[in-house]
């Protein structure tokens, strides 16, 4: 199965699609990576999840990447008397650690690092930003703030602070036991929430140790002051729209969007975007015309992936909304102005053996009018680099390790294969040409090029540039 596109699909499952008819479906419509949000996913349901993505992986010989989405650290309200109270701008109230139900003066907030860390004059955010406080009086037991904006409080509402920088770090005991069963079962990527700082990385690459891709979610502010160092030390980067929308200005998200877009595409670093790409169609066959130009912004920008969340998760419409966004990505990378807006935004190859042989082989792809660029790759390193270019012609990835492939669903352009490993390098332009011509991305009479690490089966290794030309049986004949 051949995409017609360069921009990944990741589609969130839920109860709207959690059967492996569905599954499969969604997959047929476009999807190439499936999100398994563990804040409303239990372990039994993960891996029932994961065992049917295989299933559908095993049916269709195509690699599908899948994402188990931490949950991260959840700040909530305790609870009111009688469930909820009226305020008004203006009206002052206490947030404490005492346990018992709240009233107008005061409300329990049992998180004890959120009422050390408040200062006075920070925002707190209640119920995605619905009621705003301004924090006045602060002790280590509790914070008297002044309501800014927002009619009425009740029990069990969000929290977020914008303004304040919580000594607890993103991991909770629930994401602990999530990613170890995540660890267990096989996924491909794991997404930390709510990332601060660098050192939250920290963590989860601990645990990992390189078994699963770490993608780190920039919904704060705090990890937007840090953003390079945060890119530095995650595989991908998400910018998850909704989060940010409610700790930022909504005017400043799609800046920020298109900043973190092209500091992770000068890194080489997979970029997904997410939150409301096509909100209407939780409950409508077709998006809003807005909807629409949001998935083009973020195609036309060269993200490696565009994410629906609640749209195939829990919509009437799950099949329809990945067929719909499939459709959008494919038209706008056929609009003549998409190849000049990558081409204007591509960053300078960085001094390294990869990017040079990524930098020659994209040069001379296009040049040549070349039907691929096939990358041999057991790390990915190979593909990722490829990829960072965003060549004019298609990128074939080949590599004898599936979860290497499956990780590689999430990137830009790459058409991923499962093979087995080449015996020598010969064997390896064999291959090549030969599973180029049988996913329908040459024929005999194309040319192609090759990129590897010589010797074979050395990870991180680039450093290899060769032109084969595709015989009549399909295999090369120089």
């Amino acid at each position: 199965m051949r995409r017609n596109r360069r921009v990944k699909i990741l589609a969130t499952l839920g109860p709207a699609s959690n059967t492996k008819e569905k599954i499969a479906k969604l997959f047929e419509a476009g999807a190439d990576v499936f999100r398994i949000n563990m804040s409303h996913t239990d372990h039994d349901t993960l891996a029932k999840l994961v065992q049917i993505i295989r299933e559908v992986e095993t049916e269709h010989s195509r690699p599908i990447g899948i994402l188990a989405d931490l949950q991260g650290p959840k700040h909530r309200l305790g609870t009111f008397k009688k469930g909820k109270i009226d305020v008004e701008v203006g009206h002052k109230i206490t947030l404490d650690d005492n346990d018992a139900p709240g009233d107008e003066s005061r409300i329990c907030l049992p998180h004890p690092e959120i009422l050390r860390a408040v200062a006075p004059g920070d925002r707190i955010l209640i119920d995605d930003g619905r009621v705003q406080l301004k924090a006045l009086e602060c002790s280590p037991n509790a914070v008297t703030a002044e309501v800014t904006a927002g009619t009425k409080l009740s029990d069990r509402k969000g929290v977020s602070l914008p303004d304040t920088e919580i000594e607890q770090g993103a991991m909770t005991d629930k994401d602990r036991g999530d990613l170890e069963k995540a660890l267990q079962s096989e996924v491909d990527w794991v997404a930390l929430s709510f990332v601060q700082r660098p050192d939250d990385m920290a963590e989860v690459r601990k645990i990992a140790r390189g078994r699963v891709g770490v993608l780190a979610k920039i919904e704060k502010p705090q990890a937007i002051e840090r953003l390079d160092e945060i890119i530095d030390l995650s595989d991908a980067v998400m910018v998850a729209r909704g989060d940010l929308g409610v700790e930022m200005p909504l005017e400043a998200v799609p800046g920020i969007q298109k900043q973190i877009t092209r500091k992770c595409r000068r890194a080489g670093k997979p970029v997904v975007v997410a939150t409301q790409m096509l909100e209407s169609m939780i409950a409508a066959p077709v998006p809003t015309r807005a909807e629409v130009s949001d998935v083009a912004t973020a195609v036309y920008e060269g993200a490696d992936a565009v994410m629906l969340s609640a749209e195939s998760a829990a919509g009437n419409y799950p099949v329809e909304a990945v067929a719909t966004m499939n459709s959008i990505a494919e038209h706008v990378e056929r609009d003549p102005t998409y190849r000049d807006i990558l081409t204007a935004q591509r960053p300078s190859a960085e001094s390294t053996g990869a990017d040079a042989i990524s930098l020659a082989a994209r040069e001379i792809a296009e040049t040549l009018n070349l039907s691929a660029i096939v990358c041999y790759t057991a790390s990915g390193t190979t593909g990722l680099r490829a990829a960072r270019e965003r060549p004019a012609r298609p990128i074939v990835t080949l590599s004898p390790v599936a979860r290497t492939a499956r990780r590689l669903a999430l990137v830009w352009g790459l058409h991923c294969v499962v093979t087995e490993d080449a015996n020598d390098l010969d064997d390896m332009v064999d291959r090549a040409c030969l599973i180029a011509v049988n996913e329908d991305y040459a024929s005999p009479g194309d040319r192609l090029i090759i990129t590897a690490g010589v010797p074979l089966r050395t990870p991180g290794s680039t450093n290899m540039l060769r032109i084969a030309f595709v015989s009549s049986d399909g295999m090369s004949a120089i």
